[in-house]
Formats: structure tokens, C-alpha cells, sequence
């Protein structure tokens, strides 16, 4: 026997949720071709993997690589924790389907999420992807995001589609499936995905045929209620899978509805990240819903009216919670608080933050306490990802010169501590819900086990080892514990370094 590749002497840990066991892999191609003893055989190359498991490329269910995926030292971040496949086009907003000014929408209202694509619009979905595809070291599946085709039909309106605006939506989803998409996402606290409805959503979910509506509720954390009954009003009128992105929240509020979801019948899959604090656009956060975001011009000429001052008044207890993570002009500012960095500009939280908001026109980002930030909030994550229905995903933003950690250790985390340290699942569980399940919901049906046939995204692991090394503090820290990954036959990472191959492929539903 002879194959291109054969990593000898680790313990599989194939994604069925079998207990590891030792055997010897050999690749061919793209492809696995043998998981055994392989005594007799021979290949070009072989990688020693004793005191080592050998598990499927992990897939991070939620991650804001659209644009920065391009970037070698995010690839090294995602792979140095065995990440192999990125889900892009999440929270109803990215770079495709559009013409050119949607996605210079797209692209400006969420520059500090997923950073910006070296060409311009317009853009398909097939064409996004067809830029994907061997340009990475990463595979890449992309999601239709709804607020970008809603704004493709409609521009900024809040109001309600009419019958030919909604026919105009659904061709753009029916057109972004059959190009290769896996699924649709939207994003019900951004705009202009914040003015949909659920009929809206149910429309556009009814040609999913059996891939996934991915939804950043509308309400999270004690609200969580609101978001969740929208959701299962969806998956009715649809009849649509459901995936909830980054769930979080007390778990005696969450996991109750998640259960009442499942016992009605409702195909719900969740992810979460293992951190407390959040991340996404300051504007998301600050912004009173009056004030129209997703209209640069306007939204900037309406901060400083006097009528909004009880609003920034209101939000006196948020400041010390929001860490400036992107502000482009003013980078001084990254890593420091709001507070901190009004304190160091001689001027009032709100005077700040709102210069900061026009000086960026909008563009700035931040890293978000909770204020269910200690042993509880703690406790709700552990109890919340060893839910069965719970995948991994980061929610990666890798914009900016202080992000949150999450990109470069959310999944090194997950085993590290809360595998090895805390027991909260064990390795085999912690392959199923990073690595299988995943591929499954997402329509990757070659992908996520390691067994003959399938796709040889592999990666392989320390467990004494393997742990997360970023913070908030150094939050570009990259992970330890896995140094080789192989992704579709061709080796990706070395000794823990970038081999400088681009195997990624841009993965379509199968």
C-alpha cells in the first residue's frame, strides 16, 4: 500500500463520539483514504503523532472572517486551535449577493465585524466564493446574509416588502443557494435586518430545503425569551432548521427555552463562544433606534441634537463596560475603556463616545463586559455548551488593534479548559460538538469524521497541552497545543507555522 501521507501512532478520535482509539491515517489526495494499522504501507510523507489525537478539522460555526480570511496571520490564529473551516456570512450582513453600492453598504456599516475585501462590488454569491476557493489555507461556507439582499431590494426603508420587493428577495436567496450557499443568516439587532418581521423571514426561509436559518435573535441574555419566540414563530410558518448564533445568557432562562423549542418539534441547533464578554460595532450599542445607522450622513447629523441627551444620560453605566477595540484615526484609544479614554481625552464619557462615533464615521468597534460578568456567567457558559444541541464557534473579529480573544482562542479554550481542566465534556464529546455536528447542519456531508472517504481536514492534537493563550489584555496571543493540520490532503500547518500552501477550499452544501 502506498499513499501520499500517513500520520502514525496517534489515538483517532473520529467524530461518532467513540472513545479514542489507535490507529494510523493515511490520506490520498484531498481525501482519507485508510484509518488503521498500517504497518506494511509507505508513503511520500509521515507524521509522527504518538501521544497525540488525530481528530476532524473543526468547524467554527460563527466567525467574521469575510474579508479577513485573506489574512495569513488570521489563518495561523484559526489553525493553531484546529480550526479548518470558517462559516462566514453571518449576522445578516456581508459582501454578497449585491451590486455595488450594497456592497459598499455592507462593507462600510460593518467594516469594524468583517473588515474590507480587496476588490470592490458587485458581487454574487458564486463569485464570493469562486475568490475563496485555493486562495486560503482555510476551507470556507458562506451563509446568505439577509440584511445585505434586503438592502440590495430595498435600500435603508424600515418599512414593511412589498409583495414584488419580497419575490425580489427570494429570487436573490434561490439564486444564493444554487451558487452554493448553506444557509441564511440574519442579524435582527443591525440594520436594516432590524425592521424585518417574521413573515418576512419565514418567506425567505422556505427555500432553505433542509440547510439552516442562522439568526442573531433580536433579544439576548434575560430577554432571550423575545428572540427565542421569534425564532420558533420562523421555523413554523418555514418548517426551516434553526441555528441560534452566540447564545448567551443566564442558563435557568435559556436552556428552558431551548428545551420547549426541541419538544415542540423544532430542529435547533445553537452555538456559543466560552468568554463572558461580547464584541461587535459601538453604533450597535449606543445608538438609540432613532437614529437611522444604516444612513451614515443622517445618523452623524442627529448625535449631537439636544433631544438625545437623555438618552446618552441613560447610558452611564455602560461606559465603563465598553473597551474601544477599532477606531481607525484614533488608535491611541484601543484597549482603553470608554472611560479611560474620555478621562485621557479631557472630556465626558457621552462627549467622547460620541466624537469617536463621527470621527469614525460609525466605524468604530468595541468589546462589550456583560453584567452577568463573574462566577454565574461562568457557570450559565459551562452549563450552556454541554447542551447537545450546542456547536463551537467563535465569533471571531479580527478587525482592529485591541479585539476581543475569541479569535485566537475560543476553540483552544474549549478543549483546554473545558475539556481538560474542567471535564465539562470529554474529548470524544468535544470532537462531535466542534468538529461533526457542525459539518452536518451546515449540509458538509463529507466533512467533520475521520473515516475512509471523507475529506482529509485533519488536525492533530496535545492534549497536556493544548490551551488558549490570548486575553483581553494581549488578546492576539496565539493558541498552543496544535501544531500539524492538514487541510483537504495538503498540509496547512507545520510545527505550529504556515506552510504557505492555500488548500482552503469554499465548501458547498452536498
Amino acid at each position: 500500500m502506498a499513499f501520499d501521507v500517513i500520520i502514525r501512532g496517534g489515538r483517532v478520535l473520529d467524530g461518532t463520539g467513540a472513545p479514542p482509539y489507535p490507529a494510523d491515517v493515511a490520506i490520498e489526495g484531498d481525501r482519507v483514504a485508510a484509518v488503521g494499522r498500517l504497518d506494511g504501507a509507505q508513503a511520500e510523507q509521515e507524521l509522527d503523532a504518538t501521544g497525540r489525537f488525530v481528530a476532524p478539522g473543526f468547524v467554527d460555526c460563527h466567525a467574521h472572517g469575510d474579508a479577513a480570511v485573506f489574512d495569513p496571520a488570521v489563518q495561523l490564529a484559526a489553525l493553531r486551535q484546529g480550526v479548518t473551516t470558517f462559516v462566514l456570512g453571518q449576522d445578516g450582513l456581508s459582501f454578497a449577493p449585491g451590486s455595488a453600492s450594497t456592497v459598499a453598504y455592507a462593507t462600510r456599516y460593518f467594516t469594524a465585524v468583517n473588515g474590507r475585501l480587496p476588490a470592490e462590488g458587485p458581487l454574487t454569491v458564486a463569485g464570493l466564493l469562486d475568490g475563496y476557493d485555493r486562495a486560503v489555507a482555510l476551507n470556507t461556507a458562506y451563509l446568505l446574509p439577509h440584511g445585505t439582499i434586503r438592502y440590495d431590494v430595498m435600500g435603508p426603508a424600515s418599512s414593511r416588502p412589498t409583495r414584488e420587493e419580497l419575490a425580489a428577495m427570494r429570487t436573490r436567496v434561490e439564486r444564493g443557494l444554487s451558487d452554493g450557499a448553506v444557509g441564511l443568516s440574519s442579524g435582527l439587532e443591525y440594520l436594516p435586518g432590524r425592521y424585518a418581521d417574521a413573515a418576512e423571514l419565514a418567506a425567505l426561509c422556505a427555500p432553505l430545503g433542509g440547510l439552516p436559518y442562522v439568526t442573531h435573535m433580536r433579544a439576548y441574555g434575560v430577554n432571550a425569551a423575545v428572540g427565542m419566540a421569534e425564532v420558533r414563530e420562523i421555523a413554523e410558518r418555514s418548517g426551516a432548521a434553526v441555528h441560534v448564533s452566540h447564545l448567551h445568557g443566564p442558563a435557568p432562562v435559556l436552556l428552558p427555552l431551548v428545551e420547549n423549542a426541541l419538544t415542540a418539534g423544532l430542529d435547533l441547533t445553537f452555538d456559543t463562544y466560552p468568554y463572558l464578554r461580547g464584541s461587535t460595532i459601538l453604533a450597535m450599542v449606543v445608538l438609540p433606534p432613532s437614529v437611522p445607522a444604516a444612513e451614515v450622513d443622517r445618523a452623524i447629523e442627529m448625535l449631537a441634537a439636544p433631544e438625545l441627551d437623555h438618552w446618552w444620560d441613560s447610558l452611564s453605566d455602560s461606559w465603563p463596560r465598553l473597551t474601544v477595540s477599532h477606531a481607525p484615526g484614533a488608535a491611541w484609544a484601543e484597549g482603553l475603556t470608554i472611560v479611560q479614554a474620555a478621562e485621557r481625552a479631557g472630556m465626558a464619557p457621552a462627549d467622547f463616545c460620541k466624537r469617536l462615533l463621527i470621527d469614525t464615521r460609525l466605524e468604530a468597534g468595541c468589546v462589550t463586559a456583560r453584567p452577568d460578568e463573574g462566577p454565574e456567567g461562568e457557570e450559565s457558559v459551562r452549563r450552556i455548551l454541554r447542551h447537545p444541541s450546542h456547536t463551537g464557534g467563535s465569533d471571531g473579529i479580527y478587525v482592529g488593534g485591541h479585539p476581543h480573544p475569541r479569535g485566537w482562542g475560543a476553540f483552544a479554550r474549549f478543549l483546554g479548559r473545558h475539556v481538560r481542566e474542567l471535564g465539562d465534556w470529554t474529548w470524544q464529546e468535544a470532537v462531535v460538538h466542534l468538529a461533526s455536528h457542525p459539518a452536518r447542519r451546515f449540509g458538509l456531508a463529507d466533512r467533520g469524521l475521520v473515516r475512509a472517504g471523507y475529506a482529509a481536514d485533519l488536525v492533530v492534537i496535545d492534549p497536556m497541552t493544548v490551551t488558549d493563550e490570548a486575553t483581553y489584555a494581549a488578546p492576539r496571543a496565539l493558541a498552543t497545543g496544535v501544531d500539524d493540520v492538514f487541510v483537504s490532503g495538503v498540509q496547512a500547518l507545520a510545527g505550529g507555522k504556515l506552510t504557505g500552501t492555500v488548500p482552503g477550499r469554499a465548501l458547498r452544501p452536498r
